[in-house]
């Protein structure tokens, strides 16, 4: 359809259309009554957690498809965004069957479908694209094998930070956006294409927080928070700064990782130095700080934003040296 379009329009013009189509056709379907979506069983282990009781979970279904279907109109379509568009897919169904199942899957169920949808972004992205990356002023040629494992690592971090991050209304895709945001700013004559795709994500983020942001009526859940956590480690690879991620996403690193880091340590190693601290540290924050919810959420985007201006000064000092 792009093509079509492109006869009589601006390529810009066509991007901004779709940036409109999927904010609208988001929004649209969030507010319908969808039955088949499951309610939310509430938390036991998190602060409020009782609060999300009842509210519709898993409207990550609806957001990705949106996502989908508008990418798949006003976007330059080859077989590798088709893959990638399919895996992304494939995570959010994932996520969504989890949010849908009675009792809530294991923690080594999920991190192995993360490990299988993984690997089959990293093979796909060494297919099509060089292993070569950029650090700082500096280009390296990685190996293949060495990448993929690297690949893997980047991809399956990114997905369970940004789960563990979803847990205040607002927060997880107002972060997004920013990042989503920074990475189209940064990368605009790197990331190509996938830049439509990427302000076509931000948008449908837009639409989820009309009716996420506190006090929130739904929650994308795990087929949104995990789609995300894959789109922003391809969006990392594809910019050809990988390492960018450590930055852009310092924010999930430290919100959702430290939790994962905390397990790790006490179910594997018997380590429990961390115990003082709640996790997700937006956790931590709430109970331990005494932040609102709503002054959580801003502290997320504010340090966000910051992370945001340092990877900018980053690669503009790295170009000019």
């Amino acid at each position: 359809m792009i093509y079509l379009i492109n006869v009589s329009l601006n390529k810009y013009i066509v991007t901004v259309i779709g940036a409109v189509a999927a904010f609208v056709l988001t929004y649209f379907l969030l507010k319908a009554d969808f039955a088949f979506l499951p309610k939310d069983h509430g938390r036991a282990f998190a602060v409020d957690g009782e609060k999300s009781k009842g509210k519709t979970r898993g409207v990550g279904i609806i957001m990705i498809l949106s996502l989908m279907v508008v990418s798949i109109l006003f976007m330059p379509m080859n077989p590798e965004a088709a893959i990638y568009l399919a895996i992304i897919v494939l995570c959010m169904i994932s996520g969504y069957l989890d949010d849908a199942a009675a009792e809530a899957w294991t923690d080594y169920k999920k991190g192995a479908i993360d490990l299988v949808l993984s690997i089959a972004m990293v093979v796909t992205f060494i297919h099509y694209n060089s292993t070569d990356i950029h650090l700082l002023g500096y280009q390296l040629h990685i190996n293949p094998i060495i990448y993929g494992i690297l690949g893997v690592i980047l991809i399956w971090v990114s997905i369970n930070v940004t789960n563990c991050s979803d847990g205040v209304d607002g927060l997880c895709a107002s972060v997004a956006v920013v990042e989503l945001s920074a990475f189209v700013i940064i990368f605009r004559n790197t990331l190509g294409s996938y830049n439509c795709m990427t302000i076509f994500f931000i948008e449908v983020l837009i639409a989820y927080l009309i009716f996420n942001w506190s006090p929130s009526t739904m929650l994308m859940g795990d087929a949104g928070s995990r789609a995300i956590g894959i789109y922003i480690a391809l969006i990392a690879m594809k910019s050809g700064h990988p390492f960018i991620f450590i930055i852009l996403s310092l924010v999930y690193i430290i919100d959702g990782g430290t939790g994962l880091v905390k397990v790790f340590l006490k179910r594997f190693l018997h380590i429990n130095f961390m115990m003082s601290i709640v996790c997700p540290i937006h956790d931590h924050l709430r109970k331990q700080k005494g932040l609102a919810n709503v002054t959580t959420v801003y502290v997320m985007i504010i340090s966000e934003a910051i992370c945001a201006v340092v990877a900018l000064l980053i690669m503009l000092l790295a170009h000019v040296s």
